[in-house]
């Protein structure tokens, strides 16, 4: 009973020691510290924002932008792909069309793809977990389930997938109106690798593995 009580006042006291060193920090900290890092915050992400509203909206608008930037921007498709489109004379500004490399649209112009009317958006970046069960496209014709039908009301732009994942394969999907950052992702000559985690329902041979390093089409 001693040693229980002796244990217990040795322990009593050290409670006592550790409470005003673990309590004397705390009167030193700022206060409201929580509504500081929520201004920081804010003030971190309004630029962002703003300058997604418009591709114009920047301090170049005095001078324009070039036209191959302004259709990338709206996620139609490039830029390189947009000088594709330029060359071919399937863009007009202000009712004239042109063909023009380096060619700058202002913020009062009118710009035209295939004679409808295109507008600068903020970019979006939607990543997905696709379940199993959806095929990775914009719509179907059997009217089979895509993933549209998982992110279509995600957001008012036009966000499209970036590459693709079979119907029965679940993983990360990245969807997007970033014309520039999908070509990136998705042609060869950027080397972005994918990696991809594969069960099987049997075992595989030497000669099985020695197919999969030759590369399977």
């Amino acid at each position: 009973m001693r040693r229980g009580n002796s244990a217990g006042r040795g322990r009593g006291k050290q409670e006592d020691r550790r409470g005003p060193s673990s309590r004397k920090p705390n009167s030193n900290r700022p206060k409201k510290k929580g509504s500081q890092n929520v201004e920081n915050t804010r003030k971190f992400y309004k630029p962002k924002l703003k300058e997604a509203e418009n591709v114009l909206s920047t301090k170049d608008s005095s001078e324009g932008v070039r036209l191959n930037k302004f259709i990338a921007a709206t996620g139609l498709c490039s830029r390189r792909e947009a000088d594709v489109h330029i060359a071919s004379g399937m863009v007009a500004v202000n009712g004239k069309t042109i063909t023009e490399m380096g060619y700058k649209v202002m913020p009062t112009d009118t710009v035209k793809y295939n004679g409808e009317t295109i507008k600068g958006e903020g970019k979006q970046y939607l990543l997905l977990n696709k379940p199993k069960g959806f095929i990775t496209t914009m719509y179907d014709e059997k009217a089979r389930k895509t993933v549209m039908d998982i992110v279509g009301g995600a957001c008012k732009e036009r966000i499209y997938p970036v590459g693709r994942l079979d119907r029965a394969t679940t993983g990360v999907l990245l969807f997007t109106n970033d014309g520039e950052v999908a070509q990136k992702l998705t042609h060869p000559s950027h080397g972005a690798k994918k990696i991809y985690q594969v069960t099987l329902d049997k075992g595989y041979t030497q000669g099985d593995f020695s197919k999969i390093a030759a590369g399977l089409q």
